[in-house]
């Protein structure tokens, strides 16, 4: 591709985000960034994976968290930070890329080339994905949607001026469930084309 691409995805839990991440990248031929990212950064780093994987995605922790002058003792806060410094790198280097999360949105929102998408999707849609993905009753993914989605919220707003799930922050939102996930590809694919001209 000539012209760089970066491609944000946001999402609901259960709404098809990261497949509708994985989708675009397979159009756009592109490399997509999710759980994998933290791989790349930890081979960056030269650090161990799993000693870092724990802290991935997860809002720091409050009351045992302290910082001093700029400063944290936060294994969260290291982290994301890690991520968003290999983002902001890979973005000012000039290379496309598909990021599912990581307050890419934010974090890269001064690049030309960024096209951020909010993934949301109607309750029922969502749980009856995750029951079917995960082997669910209804209210065990009732359970792990509300648990997820608080997680990325607290992660998001934690490291953003802009809400998570707020149309504001991103240049599209959509609802997954109104065309289904391939529908929904298309017009993303369709959106992203006219931004790229």
């Amino acid at each position: 591709m000539e012209k760089q691409l970066i491609i944000s995805v946001g999402r609901e839990f259960g709404s098809g985000g990261h497949v509708i991440a994985e989708k675009l990248a397979d159009r756009f031929g592109l490399e997509l960034f999710d759980n994998n990212l933290l791989a790349a950064v930890a081979e960056e780093k030269d650090v161990m994976h799993h000693t870092i994987e724990k802290y991935d995605e997860k809002p720091k922790n409050k009351l045992l968290s302290r910082t001093v002058r700029g400063h944290s003792n936060s294994p969260q806060e290291h982290v994301a930070n890690m991520q968003f410094e290999y983002l902001k790198k890979m973005a000012s280097e000039g290379r496309s890329f598909v990021v599912v999360g990581r307050c890419a949105e934010t974090m890269l929102k001064e690049n030309p080339a960024l096209v951020s998408i909010f993934i949301l999707g109607d309750r029922k849609c969502k749980l009856e994905r995750i029951k079917e993905k995960y082997h669910l009753s209804e209210e065990e993914a009732r359970q792990l949607a509300a648990k997820k989605d608080m997680k990325r919220k607290l992660y998001h707003n934690g490291h953003c001026k802009g809400k998570w799930g707020d149309s504001r922050t991103y240049d599209l939102t959509i609802n997954s469930s109104r065309l289904g996930i391939d529908r929904t590809v298309d017009i993303l694919e369709q959106y992203i084309r006219e931004r790229l001209k």
